[in-house]
């Protein structure tokens, strides 16, 4: 039968899972697949597993309870292998590569930063500061203007947003760089203008969050930041 696996660990790990459940309804037991210096901490893979906010919970919940006790190689959320021995044969071949980076991942954790623009406060700002854009507006304003002038004011609008976009996206980002040890970056989307997670040594983790906190207020009229961490290095694995 396959089995979920959420995460691997050292054999030293203390691994307190007694009061933590997994993915599935009812939710599966934890256990645990030992290798020779590695474990592998799994469970059962439900028939009706899917992204649901139970599921990603319970994921990120033994992600989290590891992590708080010693470095982990957290795996993202849906990972399933065939079997216990598939789980074993993964770690004996991968076990030197595994235990160096939970070497390098010890007293690090992750931090991700994502952004929501207030497209508005864009597009106000570009009224105000670009002369053509604001003969445009004036002209098309309560259904005037011809349809090139509407076409054209939606268009450079649009340009301008964009351009706005990626400057206060990487303003953001070189403001907490230096305080990070690696990045890893996911392209814009709809929804997140900025979402970039960022590894960050313990001693660091305060400043890394007062600092997220300071451009949450400096840029709020332009965007809503969203900061989450420390958390398991999912990104960094």
């Amino acid at each position: 039968m396959s089995v979920y696996v959420y995460a691997i660990t050292k054999a030293s790990h203390p691994l307190r899972l007694d009061d933590v459940t997994g993915v599935g309804d009812p939710p599966a037991e934890i256990r645990v697949v030992p290798g020779d210096s590695l474990r592998a901490v799994i469970s059962e893979t439900p028939e009706d597993l899917s992204v649901s906010r139970h599921d990603l919970e319970a994921h990120h919940e033994v992600g989290q309870r590891l992590w708080a006790d010693g470095p982990v190689l957290p795996l993202s959320f849906g990972f399933v292998a065939q079997d216990e021995d598939a789980v074993r044969a993964v770690m004996e071949e991968q076990g030197p590569q595994m235990a160096q980076r939970l070497d390098e991942l010890t007293g690090r954790g992750e931090f991700n930063v994502k952004g929501v623009v207030q497209e508005d406060a864009l597009v106000r700002a570009e009224l105000e500061e670009n002369e053509q854009a604001r003969q445009l507006n004036e002209r098309t304003r309560e259904g005037g203007g011809s349809y090139e002038d509407r076409l054209a004011l939606g268009q450079l609008l649009a340009e301008a947003v964009q351009r706005r976009e990626q400057a206060l996206a990487e303003e953001i980002l070189a403001a907490v760089r230096p305080l990070a040890l690696a990045e890893q970056a996911t392209p814009p989307s709809g929804q997140y203008f900025v979402n970039s997670s960022f590894l960050v040594d313990e001693e660091r983790y305060d400043e890394f969050a007062r600092a997220g906190e300071e451009l949450a207020e400096r840029y709020g009229d332009r965007a809503e930041l969203r900061l989450r961490g420390p958390l398991a290095p999912y990104s960094f694995v």
